[in-house]
């Protein structure tokens, strides 16, 4: 480390790197404050502020009245995206989980577009639109989020029946069934820190980031739905399957 460094540096990048190779596995004990202030000759705030940096990225967590630990690897399960319009499935199509049971929550209601939305929806922000917001488990446990944002006249045309999980038509079956035809899906991909809510919803460890895609159908060069997903940063992949020439 330079000179000129913080000193708490020293102690973050040491326990670091004995995470990753494995010198510290998953679910060892961190050394407690007291330990690393003597170890690396470093203040007592210095060794706090290099423990909460590990907890921030995600490499170690807190126990109430027992210290830290290394934190068990997440396994990252393929999150498939595809590329084909014809591809049918629920909005999101459904957590790939390594064959755990996938089920949805999803409730509508009919909302004003909003600057940001009517921006993506080429609407005025007044207009009226319909948002359903979406909870996809695996086995039970929240594995994904999705708002998706239509035109108030498609649900009107085709209105939705009693909500809960499941039983929902897909948004291509919807809109198909409206006479419009998508001819092209376009996906926009970052991550971020999630919001409080999102936290919570989906069990987040202090420190994980989510993947947000905005997702949006297009009829010719007019946008007839858009959406945006959120999953967990440490349990997904994104996978995309594209056709030759598309």
């Amino acid at each position: 480390m330079a000179g000129n460094d913080p000193v708490y540096l020293r102690v973050v990048e040491e326990l670091r790197t004995q995470i990753n190779d494995g010198t510290l596995p998953p679910g060892a004990p961190i050394p407690s404050r007291a330990q690393l202030t003597q170890r690396f000759r470093v203040g007592e705030t210095a060794a706090r502020h290099a423990l909460r940096v590990l907890a921030a990225e995600g490499l170690i967590i807190g126990k109430v009245g027992s210290g830290h630990y290394v934190r068990e690897k997440s396994v990252l399960y393929p999150l498939q995206r595809c590329r084909a319009i014809d591809h049918d499935a629920p909005f999101t199509a459904g957590p790939q989980t390594g064959g755990a049971r996938a089920t949805w929550d999803w409730r509508s209601e009919p909302v004003k577009a909003g600057p940001e939305i009517a921006r993506r929806l080429r609407l005025d922000p007044a207009d009226p639109v319909t948002r359903t917001r979406y909870v996809f488990r695996a086995d039970g446990k929240p594995m994904q989020l999705a708002t998706s944002y239509e035109p108030a006249e498609l649900g009107r045309a085709h209105p939705f029946p009693e909500e809960g999980t499941g039983g929902r038509k897909s948004l291509l079956a919807r809109l198909s069934a409206a006479g419009v035809k998508v001819t092209d899906i376009r996906e926009s991909v970052h991550t971020r820190i999630p919001e409080p809510t999102e936290s919570d919803l989906l069990d987040l460890p202090t420190g994980v980031h989510v993947l947000h895609i905005e997702r949006t159908h297009w009829a010719g060069d007019h946008p007839v739905e858009t959406g945006d997903i959120v999953v967990p940063g440490d349990r997904f992949r994104l996978v995309y399957s594209v056709s030759p020439g598309a």
